[in-house]
């Protein structure tokens, strides 16, 4: 039935999450507000959230207001809505409401569609595990059981109960807890009583019951629910004068037949029907009676269907036929709309009640249809098996691409790092070969400044005794010699005769002749006699050696006006260097036999040209070898310039050209 829907004007005033959420909890109060009332709330608290662009909240809302809708009994806009919600939660990641709704819609097809509402149970369960929300986990897990349980997969209900207790168990206690633990223990012990394990069926209801008489406020229903089941399976087990003291104790509740009328007649009949099997039958036919007449008042037609079961029970013990039959038939068109354990009794209870050909076709219907159910029993179970299954080796795939991913995550990585490491390793050992090298070149450079220190001491010891040399010569040739002719002349003075002007030219010749001598040892000490020998001297030495261990003959030409003590060290060091690594590369590469070092000047600059008559090599084709770059950071560093000219089979030429001053 369709109920009216308020048009609210809604003040945009305190329009916060609290507000909402307010709303939201006053929609799911049926203790103090209307259902028009809780229903308004969740629209409004709907209105909010989309103003506010909240959409978390808004979805929260719209389920409410699904269940709403099926609180009515709205079932179109309760699937429709749902639908809508569970898309809209997956476009949100919202993964508790779809689970929420998800259950929601097991829940309307509990009564409807088995495998429909197994699969929305199933759906839900996996969202609430991966969420590791064991109660929701629980509760679902019940809806399965219950379901299991129906269609008598009785194993899996046992199963999946077990599950939801033990997940229960790990939860603090609460009273949501313990009345979801007292349903799955009670779904236990009616389990067991179709087992037939009747001492296991009592126990687990007795646990149920314990349960539910330890919950706060009026839980009178489920408890005469639990008193009812454990009945049952009393009488079932033969213990019938324990289960009409229960029975007794149910119909004691004076205000059950007007509260629950449904319940009461359920309760009557088995009194009843406990009363029949323990041969009490004084009372079992008005029992019967009053049981029928309720349900008919009330339209309960499923009830019905045993009470028109047990009666033809009675009547056909009694002999009295044709009221056997009326019954058994009326239980039979009347399961025919509900469960087919129901129309499979009332076959076999046909059959022992009718003769003849007629029992026969009642039975071989009883055989056909229960080889039927069995058949159909046994693919939903599995159903039930492949879908778990399915769902297990789904999460096994996902496990396992998991790990795969988590395997190549860590594979990558480590192959980062070990690239990262070789990297390192091989950067550092370039590092520290270009450290060695350069140390090398460093020995080497300090061996050539040390050779050149070495020249410049035997420079200098030799200007040293070139000095004394000279000093000597002054001191004791020229200087005696002019005080030998000054004392000569002093005593001719005074003589005029011929021979003392002829003896006094003599001795202005030898005056003359010192005088040469003095003009002579006044030019070797303005002419460095040394000058330029260090450095060229070493170049010598360098091509002597090389010379005779390559077998290439060297022409060394250089300018004497270049003053090799002007340019700097760092300079020399490094001609020398290249020099000596062009004589390498013509030995291992240009197959020469002649070789020219010619040092000059051009402008403010030094010039360096090394030439062979080698094989020579294509500029345009070959890569720069060691031996060229070498030259080339050589010349780089005393800011230079290197040009290289080669033919092949014409030789090479390798000229630089650096600053004098640099």
């Amino acid at each position: 039935m369709y109920f009216c829907i308020y048009n609210v004007e809604i003040i945009a005033q305190n329009k916060t999450s609290d507000s909402i959420e307010n709303l939201l909890l006053k929609s799911t109060n049926p203790t103090e507000f209307s259902f028009e009332s809780r229903f308004l709330f969740a629209k409004q608290a709907q209105q909010y959230s989309n103003q506010l662009k909240l959409d978390s909240l808004s979805l929260i809302s719209t389920i409410q207001i699904a269940r709403l809708y099926e609180e009515r009994g709205i079932y179109d806009l309760f699937l429709s809505t749902s639908h809508k919600n569970l898309r809209e939660a997956k476009r949100l990641g919202d993964s508790l409401s779809m689970a929420t709704v998800n259950h929601n819609i097991a829940n309307y097809y509990f009564k409807r569609s088995v495998d429909s509402a197994y699969n929305y149970f199933h759906k839900a369960e996996k969202i609430y595990r991966a969420l590791n929300d064991d109660y929701n986990t629980a509760s679902t897990l019940l809806g399965i059981a219950v379901i299991q349980k129906n269609e008598k997969d009785f194993i899996g209900s046992e199963v999946t109960s077990v599950e939801g207790i033990t997940l229960l168990d790990n939860l603090p206690d609460s009273e949501q807890v313990t009345r979801k633990k007292a349903y799955l223990y009670n779904n236990l012990g009616l389990v067991f009583d179709q087992l037939e394990q009747f001492d296991d069926a009592i126990n687990y209801h007795n646990k149920s019951l314990e349960l539910k008489r330890s919950l706060k406020g009026d839980n009178s229903e489920t408890i005469n629910n639990s008193k009812n089941n454990l009945a049952l399976a009393y009488k079932n087990s033969g213990a019938y004068s324990i289960a009409l003291n229960y029975y007794e104790d149910i119909l004691s509740n004076k205000s059950l037949k007007k509260k629950r009328p449904d319940i009461y007649a359920l309760v009557l009949d088995n009194y009843a029907h406990t009363q029949y099997l323990n041969n009490d039958e004084d009372q079992v036919l008005k029992l019967y009676l009053e049981a029928l007449h309720i349900c008919d008042s009330i339209n309960s037609s499923y009830n019905s269907i045993m009470i028109n079961q047990h009666l033809a029970e009675f009547y056909n013990d009694r002999k009295q036929m044709d009221s056997a039959r009326y019954y058994a038939y009326n239980a039979k068109e009347l399961s025919k709309d509900y469960h087919n354990d129901d129309f499979l009794e009332s076959l076999l209870l046909l059959s022992r009640i009718e003769v003849d050909s007629i029992a026969v076709k009642h039975y071989k219907d009883y055989i056909h249809l229960n080889d039927s159910l069995q058949k159909s029993e046994r693919n939903v179970r599995n159903k039930f098996a492949r879908i778990r299954y399915e769902t297990k080796e789904i999460e096994l795939k996902n496990k396992k691409i998991t790990q795969e991913r988590l395997s190549f995550m860590l594979l990558s990585v480590g192959l980062l790092l070990t690239s990262f490491l070789i990297i390192v390793i091989i950067s550092q050992r370039n590092k520290n070969k270009s450290l060695q090298f350069k140390q090398r070149q460093q020995q080497a450079n300090e061996e050539i400044y040390n050779l050149m220190l070495s020249q410049q001491d035997k420079v200098d010891e030799a200007r040293t005794l070139e000095k004394r040399r000279i000093s000597e010569e002054l001191h004791d040739g020229i200087l005696g010699r002019l005080f030998g002719t000054r004392l000569s002349l002093d005593s001719l003075n005074a003589s005029k005769t011929n021979d003392a002007i002829e003896t006094r030219s003599n001795y202005i010749d030898e005056l003359k002749s010192i005088e040469a001598e003095i003009r002579k040892v006044s030019h070797d000490l303005n002419t460095d006699f040394v000058s330029n020998s260090g450095y060229i001297d070493i170049v010598k030495t360098l091509l002597e050696k090389q010379s005779i261990a390559y077998d290439i003959k060297c022409d060394l030409k250089y300018e004497d006006n270049i003053n090799w003590e002007d340019i700097s060290n760092k300079t020399k060091i490094h001609f020398y260097r290249i020099i000596q690594e062009a004589l390498q590369n013509t030995y291992k590469h240009a197959k020469a036999d002649y070789i020219t070092i010619d040092f000059y000047k051009k402008d403010d600059d030094i010039c360096l040209d090394i030439c062979d008559n080698g094989v020579g090599f294509d500029l345009s084709k070959s890569k720069k070898g060691i031996g060229l770059k070498n030259m080339s950071s050589r010349v780089n560093e005393i800011e230079g310039f290197l040009t290289v000219k080669s033919n092949i089979n014409e030789g090479t030429k390798i000229s630089i050209r650096t600053p004098l001053n640099n």
